[in-house]
């Protein structure tokens, strides 16, 4: 200890430091009362003394004193790291300690029992190495794994701590003692922890390490045979290739444990599946190694291929060393792997590592000596300690970071940095070998941009050997659509060439036979040409920023593909302009410029064509033969190559994506109907009806203008005929869309009934197939027993099937059984899950263990209950006829069963209660008398059914006293089997039994009158002790035994139906599509020993884990509780009978000791990472249970998985014992991988989310937590580290206390090259965490989803879709289904769980099949885990341009050659946004990521590589949909502007004939436009999809009711954020992330923020609507009719009042006076708040408005002019309004407008004087500034005032002034805030454009505010709007009105 700190005098007791820093008081005060667990809250800087603390809190209860030298210990160990607290909160937490040692010192000293400290800690610490380590030693295989390594790791530290104390006293430590250190040095290392496998020499016992499979894989890389050691290399036990590996090139010692670990599950895992006889298990096979070496290195070896090197992947000549080079190959690429870090987002830059590494390796292995030094060769980066890390990751890591730097927080142009993808495509070209290995450090790899000063965009950079973007430059641009899709646009455009050119000649389609027409026609070809060119061009522009990286023949196709279309472009006009007889126009021209005479030469342009099209021919033939593709690109041969390299670019990714010829012919036979349709359509409906009125337009000449017209003499009314087929044409474009909509219903719909989804999807139709669902779940989920025996599926085979085999009883039990297992527990989680209570859940449950007294099928009783008395009654009143009643109970077949079953049930109770020798016999005789009667089928004629139902009611007593089982109910048993006896004997059938009766009792009492007997010799029937055996002992059988008395309980009592069992609607959703699920196709299930493994990747960062204060109340008095209780009120009231609470007041009383549940019960309600994890964890739950059954024998099997599972005493200890094994299969199979970023920042803050998930991993002892440690060196630089850590929190219990100890444990720290995260958080996150996946199969799951127990039993069979070939390929990711369970919240959400649902359903069963083109879409889709690690991952993580980061990981796998499944078999759940606000960060959120898909590479590609057809697929699936809904907007503002300008220049009104005005094309492309606004293009899918699997009557009530609670309402206002979110992000970007919360959403929503959220995408947008509609009303009313008008129009009104108002109509409380008023207020406080730095947007509008427009500084010069022009618009509402004013009518001089300008200008200026008055006179010179207000006033008021007397203005001018003035004010407001830098040089002038925004805003949140305001005094309105609001609620009983208010009435009452 250094004295310096410490406090040791001599007398032996340490003491603490004193005081002395007084200033610190303060802080150590605030950290006694936050550090209640200083071991949990070290500082990162600190870490090393966590351990000594962990031990001080464990020893504390058994010797404080110890504790506190302990921590003592840690204190002055504190110290030493960090002298002068220099370190983040190392001040505070010393002080904290410091405090703690103080106040323990002297009580622990008292208590002290030896003389000294020294003295004390020998004896605890020989006290404890006995007791637990000594103990834990001998105990042998039973000795529990976990408290070894905790005891090993608290005997290290207590020696620790001795050895100090020792040293302080100047005391040796004895020799005795430091024996032990030694040993405990030794069995440290090999008792480390560990995550699955217990690699150590003493885990041999563990139950996961006694599998062959596990031992033949680790054997396999424990051959070292012949591997060359360092020289300093010193042997360690248990040594394998990977430490050989490590050794030799430098791996991190943690990177290597966790990939031995991770390769020998893999192999195992493959090795098992793929053995054929049991005696080849002990032996890695061979086969396993190739299949896993085949898929590690596939991308690698296609890399090397591409590139033309040679792989390195050597195999030596002796067979014996290939097993061994392979798995030194197989662990070095994953030891490189592991360690890469953010590397493993570039995977050829990690094939360059490993291509080099391979090779030294292979070097190494055959003794290759170097040239130069003479010796063995050597790693290049090898020997020293994380050499790999240091030299070879973070150069490469230090290029993303700077790049990554570069792109400034999202800000940057793509095109001025490199991502991910621009660094990885480096290595496609064999250029990247001039990068050298030894990597050069003045490689181009490596070169930066370098600016005269060091602030980028300030001046222009200069480059100075910087690569550059590479192969692709993602620039802002709408061009980005047509260039990535220019085979559809060339399409479309000619095509609609075409249509207008037989519109115009005749109409007809038989001008296609006339050859003039034809003649036309061929002009496509010059249309084609010139569209050919500008797509060539554009190439060329936009990949200018890439031509570093590019090589010569790249730069040259670019070049010559121009100059061949310029080419092309002259040639075909040329030879055009020769077929004609007499050409028109330009074409004349042309033929006179080449001297073509008279002549024409049709040949010649055939002929032309022909050689043009000859590119498509070779096009043509390559998609009909989709293999010859293939031999292709893989060519060799010059001119192959040479054709390949014309074709397209040769690139690495993008080849052999070829489909099936199958599947070819399916998505070409779906586009070729679909376009068939579309074409038709717009031909018949649009195109030609408009043919007519355009030519009589066109003939109409118009001389008389309404405005000043700069092109009077335009021929042929041009404007007219832009106005009238602009908004045709934006249709034509867009209604494809419609059309896809209305394929895929028809499609998905079929699809999904083939499918047989919806067959079972009522409980009446469960009842009715429950008797097939035992024989189902045996096909469906029940291993095939015999090797290679597969079930036949499909159609043939149900054809082909005949008589089912015969199966024998023992089968037949074995297969009931295996049903009644997996039933039960799929029930009882239900029950857990409080879906169901106890009475449903007796009623559901099947027995445990089958009766063999019974010999029935026993059916749940919820379909057999109120059938016995049923029955009973009805043969009472038979009368005698026996047939009739057979005949009526075996119409009812669960009738049948439960008469039966009680029968037999009533048999063997009474045969196992009675005991005595002559009661046997009268039991004896009356069964077999009436099984007799049954047999003969005389029953009911024998017999007297009368007196049935008082047996009945006996029987049913006696039952209840089973049930109680209590000794002093023995005497009622005794009179109930007596009253029993005589109702049957005297009663029933006394004529049949009187003479045996007599035989069998030998004198009795029964059978004969009593008097006939003396009452001293009568014996009395079951009234002996030894007669009855009552109560019943309990023995091992006891469960079995209440099982069935409960169960007959029911059937005998429940009078009842149970057709509502169960009640809850989400467990009968999930009971009836579970076993609707049985029946549909899906592979065989294997056996969880053989089946795929697994894991399951969540990322998480900051969201709720659990969900704490409960009760605590919103503004509205609304608490979190209240609320749930409220919207799952049954599920409620099931949670109070689970924890034994009759009503809530007993509840209350009991909150502190069921507060625990309490939080669970809500969290699992909402969108928590408890509730994620707890269904995740059901995989492990499912797989555990179905080893039981795969595994157990048939007697285990038939005691039930109940029994396996609470089984006592020594065998449950036990490593072999069946239940060891399960959970050891459980944990081969399956890990689940909790990505926590942020953990290890929240343990140190004490934040309660770690303590959350510390009690998750507590719960379950498999889950995992990985997470980013950051970790602050000591020293004045403060340097961090960072490290990937794994921990998990083992069972382990506390020395003197059976509650387990709270901590978790570090498994595996591997360090990082720096900040982890560089690109979008997410994928980074699960980038990071990956490494701790295991298995061949990956889940991603999203931290705000669900699984269900009865869904991961399916799971197994899901993985073996990977293992079946889909048309070409086998499947890469497996896609999902989802439930969306938040939709029962609120009517938005039920619009979006329905949204969602189809999308997830009838969508993606359609893009998976026919479509082909699935991607991954965030769902919980299941990944093929080796094919995606070894390409560059689950996502992408590229700042903003991979916003929306999963579906590019379905791109990535489709380039390269993988494929996309869907499977609708499985499901399950995820939550989404709730409210409108929510709902709309969402939508803005997907929307920026599809404007940055379509500037990605990967959209360009896949429209370039995917044929034509499934070019069309991948386009309307993905950013089409927003393109669409773009042109859908577009297509209103063209109209409306169109209108404004026809009448505001006179032309509509010049127009004599009305033709035009109102013409049928016109009606139906806004018709068609509607169809997209108002949401049907989404609601035709959904109702198909709710028809399949609800009924079509359902799907048609829900339908009206959606449109009740205003649902198109809310889709037009979702298209408003679609078009504004995705339109802004292509212009000028701004995507990012936005976090849009997952609480439930009951509050209301301020003015002020749904101004700020809506006042850009919907506000503005919708006013500029409202005055082009209103303009339209006045000027175009008074030669149109009002009919024709609103026919038109009306759409766009809906969508003007949809916008403005929406956020008010969603909004809760939106129309109460009260909230009104606050808002009010609110905003007015929001408005005239002053920004400036560090004030939130949500406080000042000038923060709010400058952040919004901050897009617009980093939007480019494209960007700034496209804003720019777009604002010019508003100028022509001015422009036309000033020449129809009362006094400017009659004169259309250009005067007029520029007159109007100097007004405006005048208007502004004032407005500027009055701003620079308030500014610079209003605080020191009031009464100056306000005589100049009132001059300026003055002087307005007298201008207004002669205009009125002299001019003679109406009001109606005033107006239109106004609608005149107010957009030319806007548009030039947009103008300067465009040109904010140069504006903004001037500061006074930004100030005036500053207060004109703001008075722009209040004039808009006054037109807002008013109608909302008017709305709000009349009661009506807001409880119109609370029902349309949470309808859905009401229904299942939500009483919306007291949750928003009368909660908080009712309290302020009481």
């Amino acid at each position: 200890m250094a004295s310096s700190s410490g406090g040791l005098a001599r007398t032996g007791t340490m003491r603490p430091v004193p005081r002395r820093l007084i200033r610190t008081q303060t802080a150590g005060n605030l950290g006694e009362s936050t550090f209640d667990d200083l071991s949990e809250v070290v500082p990162s800087s600190l870490a090393d003394i966590t351990p000594i603390l962990r031990v001080a809190n464990e020893v504390e209860a058994a010797n404080p004193r110890v504790a506190y030298l302990c921590r003592f210990y840690a204190f002055e160990k504190a110290h030493k790291l960090d002298p002068t607290s220099s370190g983040r909160g190392v001040r505070q937490f010393k002080t904290a300690l410091l405090q703690r040692l103080e106040r323990e010192h002297d009580p622990t000293l008292k208590g002290r029992e030896q003389k000294n400290d020294a003295r004390e800690m020998k004896n605890f610490y020989q006290s404890y190495y006995k007791k637990y380590i000594q103990a834990l030693q001998t105990a042998g295989e039973k000795a529990d794994r976990n408290q070894l390594t905790k005891a090993y790791q608290t005997a290290t530290v207590l020696f620790e701590v001795l050895r100090a104390v020792n040293f302080s006293q100047a005391v040796e430590v004895e020799q005795e003692i430091l024996d032990t250190k030694q040993e405990l040095d030794k069995k440290t290392e090999i008792y480390a922890p560990y995550n699955i496998l217990p690699l150590d020499p003493d885990s041999e016992y563990q139950a996961i390490m006694q599998y062959p499979e596990i031992q033949s894989a680790a054997n396999a890389l424990r051959n070292m045979r012949g591997l060359p050691w360092p020289k300093d290399h010193k042997p360690k036990l248990n040594e394998d290739i990977l430490d050989w590996l490590q050794a030799m090139f430098g791996f991190q010692k943690d990177n290597v444990s966790n990939q031995r670990e991770h390769l020998i599950l893999l192999l195992a895992n493959v090795h098992i599946r793929n053995v054929q006889r049991p005696e080849q298990q002990y032996k890695l096979s061979d086969r396993a190694l190739d299949i896993v070496m085949k898929k590690l290195f596939k991308n690698y070896k296609g890399w090397c291929k591409y590139l033309g090197r040679r792989s390195s992947l050597w195999m030596p000549t002796i067979q014996q060393d290939v097993q061994q080079r392979k798995l030194l190959y197989m662990g070095l690429y994953l030891l490189i792997w592991g360690e890469a870090a953010n590397l493993r987002f570039m995977p050829e830059c990690l094939c360059y590592i490993y291509h080099h590494m391979a090779y030294e390796l292979y070097g190494m292995l055959i003794g290759t000596v170097s040239a130069m030094t003479g010796e063995s060769v050597k790693p290049a980066y090898g020997g020293e300690e994380e050499a790999f890390l240091e030299k070879v990751v973070t150069p490469i890591y230090e290029v993303i970071a700077r790049e990554a730097r570069k792109s400034k927080k999202e800000r940057a142009k793509h095109s001025q940095w490199r991502n991910y993808d621009d660094l990885n495509e480096y290595f496609w070209s064999v250029n990247c070998f001039r990068l050298g290995w030894p990597m050069r450090a003045d490689a181009d790899f490596f070169q930066q941009r370098k600016t005269d000063i060091e602030e980028i965009g300030e001046r222009r950079p200069t480059i100075d050997r910087w690569p550059g973007k590479v192969n692709f430059v993602e620039i802002r641009s709408f061009w980005h659509i047509f260039r990535s899709f220019d085979r559809m646009w060339s399409f479309l455009i000619l095509s609609l060439q075409i249509m207008i050119i037989l519109s115009f000649n005749g109409g007809s389609l038989g001008g296609l036979f006339d050859l003039t027409v034809i003649m036309k026609i061929l002009s496509i070809f010059v249309t084609s040409a010139i569209l050919n060119l500008g797509q060539s061009g554009l190439h060329l522009v936009m990949n200018v920023k890439a031509r570093k990286s590019m090589t010569f023949a790249v730069q040259l196709r670019y070049v010559l593909k121009v100059v061949s279309a310029a080419a092309w472009v002259i040639i075909l006009p040329v030879t055009y302009a020769y077929t004609l007889n007499n050409p028109m126009g330009f074409a004349r021209t042309i033929k006179g410029w080449f001297g073509g005479g008279g002549k024409s030469h049709p040949s010649l342009y055939i002929v032309a064509v022909l050689v043009y099209l000859s590119p498509h021919f070779l096009s043509a033939t390559l998609f009909l033969i989709p293999y010859l593709r293939i031999i292709l690109e893989s060519s060799h041969y010059r001119v192959i190559m040479l054709m390949m390299w014309w074709a397209q670019p040769r690139l690495y990714v993008g080849r052999g994506m070829h489909e099936s010829p199958f599947a070819l012919f399916m998505y070409t036979l779906f586009w070729v109907m679909l376009l068939a349709s579309k074409m038709a359509f717009s031909y018949f409906i649009e195109i030609k009806p408009l043919a007519g009125p355009t030519r009589a337009i066109m003939k109409t000449p118009i001389t008389t203008f309404q405005w000043h017209e700069f092109f009077p003499h335009a021929k042929n009314n041009i404007g007219v005929i832009i106005v009238l087929w602009t908004p045709i044409i934006l249709v034509y474009f867009m209604d494809a869309q419609i059309w896809y909509a209305i394929y895929t219903t028809i499609y998905g719909g079929v699809h999904g009934a083939y499918k047989r989804l919806g067959e079972i999807r009522t409980l009446q139709m469960l009842r009715s197939r429950f008797e097939s669902i035992p024989g189902a779940f045996s096909d469906r989920l029940v291993p095939v027993e015999k090797t290679g025996a597969h079930r036949k599926k499909g159609i043939r085979a149900y054809l082909a099937n005949k008589k089912p085999e015969a199966v024998s009883e023992e089968q037949k039990e074995i297969m009931e059984a295996r049903f009644a297992q997996m039933w039960n527990e799929i029930i009882t989680s239900f029950r857990k899950e409080d879906l169901i209570s106890n009475r449903e859940k007796e009623l559901l449950l099947v027995p445990y263990v089958a009766d063999p007294a019974i010999k029935l099928i026993q059916w749940p009783p919820f379909l057999l209950v109120s059938k016995v008395p049923i029955a009973v009654d009805m043969a009472e009143k038979s009368n005698k006829r026996d047939h009739e009643l057979i005949k009526r109970l075996e119409s009812d077949y669960y009738m049948f069963c439960a008469v039966c079953e009680c029968y037999r049930s009533f048999k063997s109770i009474v045969t196992d209660l009675v005991l005595g020798e002559q009661e046997k016999k009268v039991i004896k005789v009356i069964f077999d008398e009436v099984d007799g009667l049954i047999k003969s089928g005389k029953l009911i004629q024998e017999l007297n059914m009368g007196a049935l139902p008082d047996l009945c009611r006996q029987f049913a007593k006696l039952v209840k006293y089973l049930i109680d089982n209590k000794d002093e109910d023995r005497e009622h048993v005794v009179f109930l089997f007596q009253g029993m006896l005589e109702v049957v004997t005297r009663d029933m059938m006394e004529e049949q039994l009187s003479s045996l009766l007599e035989a069998s009792n030998n004198g009795g009492s029964y059978g004969r009158r009593e008097s006939l007997a003396p009452k001293n010799v009568q014996y009395q029937l079951f009234y002996p002790t030894e007669a009855l055996k009552f109560p019943i002992p309990r023995t091992d059988s006891w469960d079995a035994w209440m099982e069935k008395i409960r169960r007959l309980d029911l059937l005998l009592t429940e009078k009842e139906s149970a057709m509502d069992v169960p009640t809850n609607l989400e467990a009968r959703r999930r009971i009836t599509f579970f076993t609707n699920s049985l029946f549909m196709d899906m592979p065989d299930a294997p056996k969880v020993r053989s089946m795929l493994s697994f894991s399951v990747l969540t990322p998480y960062f900051t969201e709720d884990v659990l969900l704490h204060d409960l009760e605590e109340e919103n503004d509205d008095g609304v608490s979190t509780l209240f609320y749930l209780q409220k919207i799952f009120p049954d599920e409620w009231k099931n949670f109070l009978e689970r924890v034994g609470c009759k009503s809530d007041e007993e509840f209350q009383a009991k909150i502190d000791v069921l507060e625990e549940h309490l939080c669970k019960w809500a969290s699992f309600r909402g969108q928590t990472l408890a509730r994620t994890v707890r269904g995740m964890m059901y995989y492990r739950k499912a797989l555990k249970l179905q080893a039981f059954l795969d595994m157990a024998e048939d007697k285990d099997l038939m005691k039930g998985y109940k029994a396996a599972k609470s089984i006592s005493g020594e065998n449950s200890k036990s490593e072999r014992s069946l239940w060891a094994q399960c959970q050891a299969v459980a944990d081969m199979k399956f890990t689940y991988v909790v990505s926590c970023q942020q953990y290890g920042n929240q343990k140190r803050s004490s934040d309660i989310r770690a303590k959350d998930i510390l009690n998750l991993m507590i719960k379950y002892p498999s889950l995992r937590v990985a997470y980013i440690d950051e970790v602050e060196l000591p020293g004045k630089e403060k340097k961090k580290v960072y490290y990937s850590t794994l921990v998990k929190a083992p069972l382990t219990k506390a020395e003197n206390s059976s509650e387990e100890v709270p901590l978790d444990q570090i498994i595996y720290r591997i360090r990082l090259p720096g900040l982890a995260i560089l690109g979008e958080g997410k994928p980074e996150n699960q980038n990071h965490a990956i490494i701790f996946t295991r298995g061949e199969g990956l889940q991603t799951i999203d931290m705000n989803q669900d699984n269900y127990l009865e869904e991961a039993l399916k799971m197994r069979n899901l993985l073996q879709e990977f293992l079946k070939k889909r048309g070409a390929r086998y499947p890469s990711i497996l896609g999902v289904r989802e439930h969306i369970f938040t939709g029962s919240v609120s009517s938005l959400a039920w619009f979006m769980s329905n949204q969602e649902t189809s999308f997830v359903t009838i969508g993606q069963r359609v893009l998976a099949y026919p479509l082909k083109v699935r991607f991954h879409y965030g769902h919980p889709d299941v990944f093929d885990r080796l094919f995606h690690i070894t390409r560059g991952g689950v996502s992408k993580a590229s700042k903003t341009i991979h916003l929306s980061e999963d579906i590019f990981a379905g791109f990535n796998s489709t380039l390269r050659q993988g494929s996309v499944t869907h499977h609708e078999y499985i499901q399950v759940g995820k939550g989404r946004d709730v409210g409108l606000n929510q709902i709309s960060q969402f939508e803005a959120k997907v929307a920026n990521g599809n404007g940055e898909q379509t500037l990605s590479r990967d959209i360009y590609r896949l429209g370039h590589r995917f044929d034509f057809f499934r070019m069309l697929s991948c386009y309307f699936t993905t950013i089409g949909f927003y393109f669409s809904n773009l042109l859908t907007v577009l297509t209103v503002y063209m109209f409306l502007y169109g209108r404004v300008y026809l009448v505001l220049s006179g032309l509509e009104e010049g127009l004599t004939s009305n033709k035009f005005a109102h013409n049928r094309p016109l009606q139906v492309a806004l018709a068609s436009q509607s169809f997209v606004q108002l949401g049907f293009l989404m609601a035709l899918p959904m109702l198909m999809e709710i028809g399949l699997e609800k009924g079509f009557g359902n799907a048609l009530s829900e339908f009206l009711l959606m449109q009740l609670q205003l649902s198109t309402v809310f889709f037009t206002f979702s298209l408003g954020t679609k078009t504004h979110y995705y339109g802004r992000t292509l212009l000028h970007g701004g995507a990012k992330y936005r976090g849009t919360g997952r609480g439930f959403v009951v509050f209301h929503a301020k003015f002020a923020e749904n101004y700020r959220l809506y006042s850009r995408s919907h506000f503005v947008k919708g006013l500029e609507l409202l005055m082009l509609l209103v303009i339209y009303q006045i000027y175009g009313s008074s030669y149109q009719s009002s009919v024709g008008y609103l026919f038109v129009t009306f759409s766009m009104w809906f969508m003007v009042f949809t916008w403005l108002f929406s956020p008010f109509l969603f909004n809760p409380s939106g129309f109460e006076w009260q909230k009104i008023s606050d808002d009010w207020s609110d905003w007015n406080k929001w408005i005239n708040n002053r920004g400036g730095i560090g004030v939130p947007d949500e406080k000042s509008w000038e923060s709010w408005w400058e952040s919004e427009h901050e897009h617009l500084s980093y939007s480019g010069f494209r960007g700034i002019m496209a804003e720019i022009l777009l604002s010019l618009r508003f100028f022509l509402y001015q422009y036309g309004l000033v020449y129809h004013l009362s006094f400017t009518k009659h004169t259309q001089s250009i005067l007029v407008y520029c007159i109007s300008m100097l007004i405006l200008l005048l208007v502004l200026l004032a407005v500027k004087i009055v701003s620079l008055g308030r500014r610079r006179l209003g605080a020191q010179v009031q009464l100056v500034f306000r005589l100049i207000k009132f001059l300026v006033f003055v002087t307005l008021l007298s201008i207004l005032i002669v205009l009125f007397i002299v001019v003679h203005i109406t009001v109606l001018d005033i107006f239109v002034t106004c609608l005149a003035f107010i957009p030319t004010g806007w548009g030039l407001l947009k103008i300067a805030i465009a040109c904010k830098p140069l504006v903004k040089k001037n500061p006074s002038l930004w100030s005036w454009i500053r207060s004109l925004a703001r008075g722009y805003e209040i004039a808009i949140g006054v037109i807002l505010y008013v109608p909302v305001t008017i709305l709000a005094w009349f009661p009506f309105v807001s409880e119109f709007q609370t029902r349309m609001l949470f309808n859905q609620a009401f229904s299942r009983g939500l009483q919306i009105s007291r949750i928003l208010g009368g909660h908080r009435r009712a309290r302020t009452k009481d």
